[in-house]
C-alpha cells in the first residue's frame, strides 16, 4: 500500500507542520494578512490531494500569522493578472481553485480552521470549506467577490454556506458582500465556538487531539458520508449509511472499543 510521511513535506509558500498526527497550515505572509497567490492555491490543492496517502495525519489544523487568518487572492499578483487573461486561462484558473475546495472535502482527515482577524473572499471559502470552525470575537468574515465586480460566490461558496447559515442568511452576504461579525457567525452555527486570541490555537488543538485520538478510519467514513449525501435522497443515504457503518463495524477499532467496555476501560484506537 503506497504510504508516506507528511512530517517530510516542505512547501514553498505556506507553513506546514506535523505533530501527535495533527498537521498544521499556516498561511505566512502577515504583513498582506496572508493573501493567496496562483503558486499557494495550486501547493495547497497537490497538498491535500496527497493527505489521502499521508500515514502520519489523522487531523489538519488550518491557521494563519500575524492576527489574521487570509485577505483572500493577491490583488497584485491575482486579480491583477486575471483582468487580463483569456477565456481559457481564466477557466484554468477557476477550477483549479475550486480543486482545492474539493480536495478539502474528499480528503479523509477532519479539517480545523482556527481563524482571528481578517478572513476575507477565498480566505473565507477556506474555513467555509473546513469541517470544523473556531474564531475569536475579533473575527471578519466576507465574500466580497461582488465588491470586485464578480458572482457573490465562488469556489462552492453557493452549495456550502446555505448548508450552514441558511439560505436567506448566505444570500444577504453574497449581494452585499458585508462582512458577517464574529458574534453573527457564531449566532448562525458559522463558528462552532468563540474564544479569546490567545486561546485560539490551544481550542483548535484540543479538539484536533480529540478527533487524532479516535477510530480514524471510522472519522474518515463520517466526512465521507457527510460530504457524500447532501446530493443524495434520505432513502440513498440510509442505504450509504449501512454500507459505511457495516464496513466500519469490520475494524479492529470496533473490536476494541467492545473490549474496551466489557474491561471497563478506555478505548485505544489506533486507526484501523
Amino acid at each position: 500500500m503506497y504510504k508516506v510521511k507528511a512530517a517530510d513535506w516542505k512547501p514553498e509558500h505556506f507553513n506546514w507542520t506535523v505533530r501527535d498526527r495533527i498537521a498544521t497550515v499556516s498561511l505566512r505572509r502577515p504583513e498582506r494578512k496572508n493573501p493567496l497567490t496562483l503558486e499557494s492555491y495550486a501547493e495547497l490543492r497537490d497538498t491535500f490531494h496527497k493527505l489521502q496517502y499521508a500515514e502520519d495525519v489523522r487531523v489538519v489544523v488550518w491557521t494563519g500569522e500575524g492576527g489574521n487568518f487570509c485577505s483572500g487572492g493577491d490583488v497584485h499578483e491575482i486579480i491583477g493578472p486575471l483582468t487580463k487573461m483569456s477565456m481559457d486561462g481564466l477557466l484554468a484558473f477557476t477550477r483549479m481553485t475550486g480543486n482545492m475546495v474539493k480536495e478539502m472535502r474528499t480528503c479523509p482527515q477532519p479539517i480545523i480552521s482556527a481563524v482571528d482577524g481578517i478572513s476575507v473572499g477565498a480566505g473565507a471559502i477556506i474555513p467555509m470549506a473546513s469541517d470544523l470552525r473556531y474564531g475569536t470575537p475579533e473575527a471578519k468574515t466576507a465574500f466580497l467577490f461582488v465588491r470586485v465586480g464578480l458572482a457573490g460566490c465562488d469556489m462552492g461558496a453557493c452549495a456550502i454556506l446555505p448548508r450552514i447559515i441558511g439560505h436567506g442568511r448566505a444570500s444577504e452576504l453574497f449581494y452585499t458582500g458585508r462582512v458577517m461579525t464574529a458574534q453573527e457567525g457564531h449566532a448562525w452555527g458559522y463558528f462552532n465556538e468563540l474564544v479569546p486570541k490567545d486561546k485560539l490555537l490551544e481550542k483548535a488543538y484540543a479538539v484536533a487531539k480529540e478527533i487524532a485520538d479516535g477510530p480514524m478510519f471510522a472519522h474518515s467514513m463520517t466526512k465521507k458520508c457527510l460530504h457524500q449525501e447532501w446530493s443524495q435522497t434520505i432513502e440513498q443515504s440510509l442505504e450509504t449509511e449501512a454500507e459505511a457503518q457495516a464496513i466500519c463495524m469490520q475494524t479492529k477499532d470496533f473490536t476494541r472499543a467492545y473490549n474496551a467496555f466489557v474491561a471497563k476501560q478506555k478505548p485505544q484506537f489506533e486507526g484501523n
